[in-house]
């Protein structure tokens, strides 16, 4: 690294103070949007069924978190 200084940028919103670059960055808006409201959840489960689940997750394709949505989401449809 060069003897440029370096820039900080106060966040629109609280949070962490960020690098400031010419181009790029962290925009408003930007990113991936959220699909509803996040919880952390602990589930205790068998070995067995963790390991029927993990697999269950991988002939999927999916994340835990995907597949344990789906299970939810189907069983309390109406």
């Amino acid at each position: 690294m060069d003897d440029k200084k370096l820039k900080l940028g106060v966040p629109a919103t609280e949070g962490q103070l960020s690098m400031m670059f010419a181009r790029g960055g962290p925009r408003e808006g930007a990113g991936r949007k959220g699909i509803g409201e996040t919880r952390k959840v602990s589930v205790t489960l068998t070995k067995e069924t963790w390991s029927a689940f993990e697999q269950r997750c991988g002939e999927l394709g999916c994340s835990k978190s995907e597949l344990f949505r789906g299970l939810i989401e189907s069983y309390l449809k109406p």
